[in-house]
């Protein structure tokens, strides 16, 4: 099952009351609850008090949305815990984070190495937390193309890494499908918007594309599917494609 939600930072400027007012209003069961716009890193009493409201509105925590990347501390494990703090407070299952800064392409072999070593000691930390990590899907990161994903899971070798999944728009329809398949249940929360050539559109012209991706999920596991990237940023656009999101997943 795919348990609709919204992942926080979709709307960066509202406050926690306003995105809970709309998930209700959409029918949303869920929020990824987004660092540094909703809950800091180390706010273990704000992220409690987050959790509280969350759970109070009959939501459920579907992540924390850290802004984590692998390579840029000089001291990866006390900047890691600072969002492990917040996620833990949060009742999170799972911390997101970004498989470094640069393309996969420009990643030697030895820096790739450094990225897999730092994001064993992460999952290590995480998993001592009951919390799940995964990868940010996206371009400009080692998770830019399916080979260099998948590589890069078996480099690091840790029980407790999982990828986030969305439809990277570098990368073509088939290879999209594809990428979904070789992950698997190694896939855990969705990010649902529609981008044609990476200009935001309603989520409703992107039916035909989403019922093709949900075709290759991994029908074993309950996972996520979390709205974000609404044209225009408006509550009336977020209200509509949360209406197709149903649609979609058939609810």
């Amino acid at each position: 099952m795919i348990i609709p939600g919204i992942v926080s930072v979709t709307f960066r400027d509202k406050t926690v009351e306003d995105i809970i007012r709309l998930c209700k209003e959409a029918d949303l069961k869920a929020v990824e609850w987004s660092e540094n716009a909703h809950v800091m890193p180390a706010d273990e009493a704000g992220a409690k008090a987050l959790y509280e409201k969350t759970r109070a509105a009959g939501l459920q925590i579907a992540a924390y949305g850290s802004y984590y990347r692998l390579g840029q501390q000089e001291n990866p494990k006390e900047v890691f815990e600072a969002s492990l703090i917040s996620a833990k407070s949060l009742h999170a299952p799972l911390i997101r984070i970004w498989a470094g800064t640069e393309p996969s392409a420009k990643v030697g072999k030895e820096q790739r190495k450094a990225l897999a070593e730092e994001a064993f000691l992460i999952c290590e930390m995480a998993k001592k937390a009951g919390i799940k990590v995964a990868m940010e899907w996206h371009r400009n990161t080692l998770t830019d193309t399916n080979a260099s994903a998948m590589d890069f899971l078996k480099e690091v070798s840790h029980e407790n890494l999982y990828c986030l999944w969305q439809p990277t728009v570098a990368l073509s329809m088939k290879e999209r499908m594809d990428g979904l398949d070789l992950l698997g249940d190694r896939v855990l929360n969705l990010h649902i918007y529609y981008w044609p050539d990476g200009v935001r559109r309603p989520l409703k012209e992107g039916t035909g594309a989403w019922q093709q991706y949900l075709e290759h999920v991994d029908k074993e596991n309950d996972r996520f599917g979390l709205l974000e990237f609404v044209m225009g940023d408006t509550e009336e656009q977020f209200l509509k494609d949360a209406r197709t999101l149903h649609d979609i997943l058939g609810q």
